[in-house]
Parts: structure tokens; C-alpha cells; sequence
């Protein structure tokens, strides 16, 4: 045994134990006894990947099952190129006799002769020098593409290396085809059985669809004949058709199943429709506070343009003077706009006020002209409302606050009346750009609540009615314009009210336990109405009614800051309490409007309560009353109770 053979065997995991008796050809031990004729050994297949093959010499005949091992002469041996390694023991003498070899008939190796080479061509190879995992090159069986007929040939194929075997393959292949071609089926049957059931079962199923679409469709009428070939493309055999013949008068369609297009008139019903001349003419004849009933969606101040403002303000008793008034308002506030985008309580106007609060003046000045209609991207003061906004902006801080250089005590009017501001900005133009700034501003009023529910200077402090008030705007109008708003922040706004209320919630003070005012019981009410309580709940009317007979509208006992939240209350209460203020507030306040001038449009303080803030603070909070049929979608449409 050469060293590649031992390497060989060492590499192969699976090697059977030798016929020898050993684990290792090379071991140098002494041999066990031999092994009697009935145990059958398993040979261990060939490593062997060399092309050449050595075919043991076996002496068979001569040696006796239980002859000398000594005196059979040992196979020669390759002569082993020097090395440095230590030489190799010579493996031990081959045993004189070996059990019989077992072919794959069964028949032993004495039955078959001397020699592998002259066994008949069905004899399985075994024993030494087979190859069962590995063949060697050039005997991998040959496949025909006849069927061949198990015979001795077949077997003589896997016989490694043997010339003979090679031409008795030849010779039974040979014989096989022309068996074959004797008593082998036709062209047509082999075709059929060649082919596989799937196409079979395509061809019968798309027949079968084929026939039953024509049937069943319109198109029958115009398709008489069909002609359906099958085959094989290549072929040069005549191909013979199947012809399918569909009879017209047996394909009958309902009419009624044929399904068409028409045209059908639909009423819509729109609110819109109240937009033409006859319906508003029509409308503005009725009682001023006595619309129809109609049922008018969020945002709130969604009808500050278009048919809906045009209806609002004949519905809620809007005249044209009051339309006039707002119009020369807006124009002296587009005039006093500084160069960097904002406003100024102090000037370049006359009657300035006292004290500065440009984030206040600001706010206040863009509320009038969104009240109208007018955004950054659309309307007659879209530039105006463009440049004042990225001011407000650009005053904002990464917690939301925008009133940073505003005096300590008005920080939290001028943060709040910023925060509607955007929100509103957002609400009427969805623009991306302002989304993230207003749900800052919105985040920073809920955390700025203070414990007893409301707001006042600082954030978490104290509260008071009239901070809280401009707060519960800015969140509504978040919440209107779809941004995130914890709604417990309002729920706790009822809890800061009931401490704040008087006589059973239909008035209310500045603080906690502190002698209402019509102001504060103007500004609780709407609070109320914007957290919830129903039109007819008593404190509700009581509250309205004791307004009335206290502080009717008067232009000679001025009060911008109660005219602003009254206005409000009772637009949404409407009825008769509405009439009677609108009347009044349509006709006085446009009356004193300035209309000549450098000052035209604006509205002189002199005389007002908060005449201190200046001529700015007074002609919004005007303008603010004025817009008021439209500006704020009515909370009870059409006067409805619940």
C-alpha cells in the first residue's frame, strides 16, 4: 500500500474495518487469527481519485480457507520516494486464503471463476477494489433514451474499467433499440405519453372555457367557427384541426342583464344656496337674531369668506356700514405696521399707550384682519398678515413662549392673544409651516395652568378671570384647527369658574370671592358656553338677562374690554338678548369711527375705561365686534336649546 493510500485512508471518516482484522493498514501489529470462511467481512470502498486504479492480485484456488499466511507471498509494493519522515513499517502479509467474494446474485466467489475479467457481464463488482460510493472516470452507467430491458448487460455497466463490460453495454443497447423499434408504440402514442398532465389538463380546460365563452357571451353572435391548434411547432407532421361550431340562434341574452350608464338628477340641499341676492335680501327682512335653523360645522371661524360670510352677516343683522367700518379699520392698521412685521401699542400713531407690549400689539392687529378673512397667503392684506406672523415667530422660544419682552404682568395677554393667533393662521390654511409653532404655543398654555384651573401672570401660579379667559380661546381655536389639545386642561377651567362664580354661576368675578362685574361675568359666560352648558341652562339666562339690565351697550359709558366679550356672549346666545345689544352696536360704533385724517379708521381711547393701552387697543377690540357675525361660527346654530 502506497502513502497516498494510507493518507486516504485517514482523511475518509467511514472507512470499514480491514478484511485483515486491523483499523490501519500501517499499524505494525501482529495480525489476529484468521477469520473462518462463514464470516462474509465488509470491504471498505475505494479512496482512491487517481485515474489509474490497482486491482489486487488475488491467488484464488490454491491456499486453503485455513492455510499458512507465511507462505503466501506478499503483493509487490511501489517503491516510497525517501523523506524526512520516519519510514513506514511494512504492513503485515496478506491472509493465504480470503472469504469467498458474494456477488449480487448470491453466487460466491469460487463459482465464478479466477479472474474478475472473465465473469459474466451480470455480476455484480464487490470486494476489493470496488468502487460503491466513488466511480472511477469513464464508468459513470450509460442512459439511453429507449427503455431498456433488465438483462446480464445492464449489470456488466457498473463493472469498473473492463472492455468487456463496455462491449457487452454496447452490444445490449444495441439489441434493446431495436427491440424497441420493433414493438415500441407510434409517433402519436408518444407524443400522448410524453406529455406531461399538467399541459393535458391546460389544454382540456382552456377547450372547455373557450366553448363556454362564446356560448355565453355576446360575442357569439359575430363568431361562427373557432380553429383550436395543438402541437408542437417544430413538427413537420400534418397537424390535424378540431373545429367548434357555435349556432347563433342557440345563444339568447336577456336584455334586462345588460347593465348601462344613466344620467339621474340630484338634489343637493346647500346652505351655500342662501348666498344669492333674492335669498339674502329675503333673509336680512326677518327678525335680526332669528336665522333659519341651520346646522353650521367646525372650525368656528370658518365663514369668514366666501358664500358663508356673505350669509352669516344678513343672518346675524350685518349692515353695510358695519362692513365699511371694518374695512377702514384694516386699513389704518396695514398703515401703522412697523418695517420688521409688528405692531406697537405707543405708535407712530397718536394716543399712543402707556406701556409697550409689541407681542400684544402684534397679535391683536393680525386677529383683526384673520377675523376677515385675510391669511398670509390669500387676501387683500395677505402681505400684512405675512409679515406679521414670521414677527411673532421669530419671538417664539423652544417651550412656545412668545411674550419675552413684554412687562411682567402682561406676558400672559400678550402669550395668549399670540397663541390664537396661530392657531387660528393654522386652522384657515393648513400650512405645515405653522403646525409645529402653534402646537408649541398650545403645549406651553396647558402646562402654564395653574392649580386652581385657570391662568394669571406666571405659569402655575394663581388664576383669574380675565387671563383665563384669552387662554380658553387659544385652546379652542387649537382644537378647532385640529391640533392636539388635552382636553382635562378644559375640563379643569369648570373647576377654577365654580370658584370664581356668584349666584349660582350667572355672574362672576375677577378672582375667587371677589364682587362680579360685568366684564368678568360677560367673559365667565362665554367660558361656559364654550365649555359646554346648553343654551336654556338657567344660570345661562339669568346671567344674560341681569347683563342687559345692568350694562346695556352705550357708547357714552365706554367699556371696549366688556363690549369685546358681550358681543361675543350674546352673538351666540342670539334671540332676543342679541337684538336688542345689535341695534344698538351696529349703529353707535360705526358712528364713531374716525373718518378723516391721519387717523382714519382707528377709534380715539379718550374716554374708554382701558383708554390707557392707546388708540391701537381700542380700534381692534371695535373691530373685534364688528366682525362678529362671521368671525366666530355660532356656538347654538339656529338657535337650537341642546
Amino acid at each position: 500500500m502506497s502513502q497516498a493510500d494510507s493518507q486516504s485512508d485517514l482523511i475518509h471518516p467511514d472507512v470499514a474495518p480491514s478484511p485483515l482484522g486491523g483499523t490501519s493498514h500501517e499499524s505494525g501489529s501482529v495480525p489476529p487469527p484468521p477469520l473462518q470462511p462463514s464470516a462474509t467481512p465488509t470491504h471498505p470502498a475505494s479512496h482512491n481519485t487517481a485515474p489509474q486504479s490497482r486491482t489486487p492480485q488475488i491467488n484464488r484456488g490454491t491456499e486453503k480457507p485455513n492455510g499458512d499466511p507465511a507462505k503466501t507471498a506478499p503483493p509487490s509494493r511501489p517503491a516510497v520516494p525517501p523523506s524526512s519522515s520516519p519510514p513506514i513499517p511494512p504492513p503485515p502479509p496478506p491472509r493465504a486464503t480470503l472469504p469467498p467474494l458474494r456477488s449480487a446474485s448470491g453466487q460466491n466467489e469460487a463459482t465464478l471463476g479466477p479472474h474478475p475479467a472473465t465473469q459474466p457481464a451480470a455480476v455484480v463488482a464487490s470486494g476489493i477494489g470496488s468502487a460503491k460510493s466513488l466511480r472511477w472516470r469513464d464508468e459513470l452507467p450509460k442512459f439511453s433514451k429507449s427503455k431498456a430491458k433488465p438483462d446480464a448487460a445492464s449489470a456488466g455497466t457498473r463493472r469498473a474499467g473492463t472492455e468487456q463490460a463496455r462491449t457487452e453495454q454496447a452490444r445490449t443497447e444495441q439489441a434493446s433499440a431495436e427491440s424497441d423499434e420493433q414493438d415500441g408504440p407510434s409517433t402519436e402514442e408518444k407524443i400522448v405519453k410524453g406529455a406531461p398532465p399538467w399541459l393535458i389538463s391546460t389544454v382540456i380546460h382552456l377547450v372547455l372555457l373557450l366553448a363556454l365563452a362564446l356560448i355565453s357571451t355576446p360575442a357569439g353572435d359575430a363568431i361562427s367557427r373557432v380553429l383550436l391548434e395543438i402541437g408542437q411547432s417544430e413538427t413537420k407532421e400534418e397537424v390535424n384541426f378540431t373545429e367548434f361550431v357555435v349556432d347563433p340562434s342557440e345563444v339568447l341574452v336577456d336584455a334586462s342583464d345588460i347593465e348601462t350608464d344613466q344620467e339621474v338628477m340630484v338634489d343637493i340641499p346647500s346652505i351655500f344656496e342662501d348666498a344669492n341676492d333674492s335669498v339674502v335680501s329675503e333673509v336680512a327682512m326677518s327678525d335680526i337674531g332669528f336665522g333659519p335653523e341651520i346646522e353650521i360645522a367646525r372650525p368656528m371661524f370658518n365663514g369668514r369668506s366666501g358664500a358663508m360670510k356673505s350669509t352669516l352677516l344678513a343672518l346675524y343683522g350685518g349692515t353695510t356700514e358695519t362692513q365699511h367700518a371694518v374695512e377702514m379699520g384694516l386699513e389704518w392698521l396695514s398703515r401703522n405696521q412697523g418695517t420688521d412685521g409688528g405692531w406697537s401699542k405707543r405708535g407712530p400713531y397718536s394716543d399712543g399707550g402707556v406701556v409697550e407690549n409689541r407681542t400684544a400689539a402684534t397679535a391683536m392687529a393680525l386677529l383683526a384682519f384673520l377675523g376677515d378673512g385675510n391669511t398670509h397667503t390669500k387676501g387683500k392684506y395677505a402681505e400684512h398678515v405675512d409679515k406679521g406672523v414670521k414677527y411673532l415667530v421669530k419671538q417664539q422660544t423652544r417651550s412656545g413662549f412668545m411674550a419675552k419682552d413684554a412687562r411682567g404682568h402682561e406676558q400672559a395677554y400678550a402669550q395668549a392673544q399670540a397663541t390664537i393667533v396661530l392657531c387660528e393662521l393654522y386652522g384657515m390654511t393648513k400650512d405645515s409651516w405653522l403646525r409645529d409653532k402653534a402646537q408649541a404655543a398650545i403645549q406651553y398654555a396647558q402646562d402654564a395652568q395653574g392649580e386652581q384651573g385657570g391662568w394669571r401672570y406666571y405659569p402655575k401660579s394663581d388664576s383669574d378671570t380675565s387671563i383665563t379667559g384669552w387662554f380658553v380661546m387659544a385652546l379652542e381655536s387649537g382644537s378647532s384647527a385640529g391640533l392636539e389639545v388635552d382636553r382635562s386642561v378644559l375640563y379643569n377651567v369648570e373647576g377654577y369658574l365654580d370658584l370664581a362664580q356668584a349666584s349660582g354661576g350667572a355672574q362672576y368675578g375677577y378672582q375667587p370671592r371677589s364682587r362680579p362685574s360685568p366684564p368678568m361675568t360677560a367673559e365667565g359666560l362665554l367660558c361656559r358656553q364654550y365649555l359646554g352648558w346648553p343654551r336654556n341652562h338657567p344660570p345661562m339666562v339669568q346671567g344674560i338677562d341681569a347683563l342687559w339690565e345692568v350694562a346695556p351697550f352705550d357708547y357714552n359709558d365706554r367699556d371696549s374690554y366688556y363690549w369685546y366679550y358681550a358681543t361675543q356672549l350674546l352673538h351666540h346666545y342670539g334671540g332676543e338678548p342679541w337684538q336688542r345689544w345689535n341695534e344698538k352696536m351696529r349703529v353707535q360704533l360705526p358712528a364713531k369711527q374716525e373718518t378723516r385724517g391721519r387717523e382714519r379708521g382707528s377709534w380715539d381711547p379718550q374716554g374708554d375705561r382701558w383708554g390707557d393701552h392707546g388708540r391701537l387697543y381700542s380700534t381692534c377690540l371695535s373691530l373685534f365686534c364688528l366682525e362678529v357675525y362671521y368671525r366666530h361660527m355660532p356656538l347654538y346654530a339656529g338657535h337650537a336649546v341642546e
